[in-house]
């Protein structure tokens, strides 16, 4: 379970604090459950769910992980000079997999899964977006997470890269939940079962996405 207690979020720019993105959230995400962040550009959608992954911080209230969140999929931090193995290794070390055997199953999922081949060992200072975005969601799967998060990842790499991100969402959903950010609608509706809708720095949750969908539908008409 995660739970969202009475969250705002603001960012210092340098004429002070900007406005308010997030104003009062209130949440409790059940575990081994398909959640999808609705709302317009801007709305504060990626804000939130990096405060849920833990990878930025409120500015008032807190976020309670009962659970193992992974970080975004698809995103953060590598090292530019390193290899795509270098970082992968360094990666499951820190996750605490030293064992050579363990090592070398987690690399070899790695590599195979990111369909890198021969640039696996090349610095990831001569990748793509698409390539990096590739070893980074492979690396959240090497790991066995409680929930995963996801901010538009199945929009990286080719139409087959797409598809085999799409598999492994649906083969995680027996074990794990999933709080992703989409722009796409058939993309949400296949995942996630309910909804956040994201508007005016409010938080509203929908039992079904449908639901969810709707009233982020009508907002915009307005």
């Amino acid at each position: 379970m995660i739970i969202v207690d009475d969250v705002y979020k603001r960012y210092k720019t340098k004429h002070g604090f900007g406005p308010w993105v997030l104003q009062g959230i209130n949440l409790t995400i059940p575990r081994n459950h398909n959640i999808a962040l609705i709302g317009r550009n801007g709305a504060g959608k990626s804000t939130l769910l990096r405060l849920i992954g833990g990878v930025d911080h409120p500015t008032k209230g807190s976020v309670e992980r009962q659970c193992n969140v992974s970080w975004p999929m698809g995103r953060g931090g590598l090292e530019p000079d390193l290899t795509g193995r270098q970082n992968a290794k360094f990666v499951c070390r820190v996750h605490g997999f030293h064992d050579p055997a363990d090592l070398a199953d987690r690399l070899a999922f790695v590599l195979d899964f990111s369909d890198l081949g021969a640039a696996f060992d090349e610095p990831v200072n001569t990748y793509s977006s698409g390539m990096r975005s590739r070893l980074q969601f492979a690396l959240s799967l090497a790991f066995d997470f409680d929930v995963y998060i996801s901010d538009e990842v199945t929009a990286a790499g080719d139409a087959a890269f797409r598809q085999k991100a799409a598999d492994a969402f649906k083969a995680m959903s027996n074990r794990a939940g999933l709080i992703m950010v989409s722009h796409d609608e058939s993309t949400l509706k296949r995942f996630c079962q309910s909804g956040v809708w994201v508007n005016g720095g409010k938080a509203y949750w929908f039992d079904d996405i449908d639901d969810a969908l709707k009233a982020y539908k009508d907002s915009i008409k307005k």
